[in-house]
């Protein structure tokens, strides 16, 4: 059966110049046959050396030729398209960018084999795609800039992980710094005190010195207090000396109360602790508390 032969008509040429792609027809040899109206207009919007139509001119040959930047991109175009006029591919598809001087510019080209005319011909089409590449540029750019600030952020953290475990450090070994000495060096001094004879008023500045340094030598009173506990004073007082291995008769002399008080408020720490099981130490939980 005889293929038509394919003739440019006024339909078709109307068709043509209502794209906005630029359209070149070319024929078996990479001749440029027809043009539409955006092709001739960004010749000569571009200054192009040939006439803005561009017919009759070889396009392979000037992408051949080109020598420019862009050099590369126009060789590979030319294999794309020849490949296609020889029927090895269906089609040949590439964005390349195309940059003038006041802008950049990104095109889309596309080369296909039209079927079922003879001789046969090859429509090719460039689709400025400029605003998608911009969108995709500050995309990137955003996601760059995303990931620089993730890392940053994460290095921040990672540092402020590292001071505060550093601060924790630093505060556990004052703590135990502090109770050492006062226990080493002030709290014998206060026991032989307390076993000297003291009028009332000498008892009582006695006392509420040993309940200020058990405030100061505590360090597991913020834990307890995060718990909710609510110890009184001298539940503090004895939890302290508990933890510290006092025996519950150097209780009774330290705070001058019976042993009957003292293991009164043992009772009642153990309650606030939830310690039921009577087999729990309660000196070994205290100190886990540190």
């Amino acid at each position: 059966m005889k293929q038509k032969s394919m003739k440019i008509g006024q339909f078709d040429r109307t068709i043509l110049n209502s794209l906005s792609a630029h359209i070149a027809i070319l024929d078996s040899k990479g001749v440029i046959l027809e043009t539409n109206r955006a092709w001739n207009d960004f010749g000569i919007q571009n200054d192009l050396q040939y006439q803005p139509d561009s017919r009759h001119i070889n396009y392979l040959d000037v992408c051949r030729a080109a020598d420019d930047e862009f050099s590369e991109i126009s060789h590979k175009a030319a294999r794309g398209i020849k490949a296609v006029i020889e029927g090895k591919f269906s089609e040949f598809t590439m964005d390349y960018p195309c940059h003038s001087p006041s802008e950049k510019r990104w095109f889309y080209m596309r080369a296909t084999r039209i079927l079922g005319f003879e001789p046969y011909r090859v429509v090719v089409s460039h689709e400025n795609i400029t605003p998608l590449k911009l969108a995709e540029e500050t995309i990137k750019n955003r996601e760059q800039e995303l990931e620089i600030k993730s890392i940053n952020l994460e290095e921040t953290n990672t540092a402020m992980r590292i001071l505060l475990k550093q601060h924790d450090e630093d505060k556990k070994e004052l703590e135990e710094k502090v109770v050492a000495n006062i226990n080493r060096l002030i709290s014998p001094y206060i026991e032989k005190i307390g076993q000297t004879r003291l009028d009332s008023r000498q008892r009582t500045y006695l006392e509420i010195i040993e309940s200020h340094l058990a405030d100061v030598i505590s360090p597991f009173l913020q834990r307890m207090s995060a718990m909710h506990l609510h110890l009184t004073p001298q539940e503090i007082q004895v939890a302290t000396m508990v933890r510290d291995g006092r025996s519950t008769k150097e209780i009774s002399d330290l705070l001058a109360i019976s042993t009957n008080a003292v293991d009164f408020h043992r009772k009642n720490i153990r309650k606030k602790f939830g310690i039921n099981n009577k087999r729990t130490n309660l000196r070994s939980f205290l100190m886990s508390l540190t």
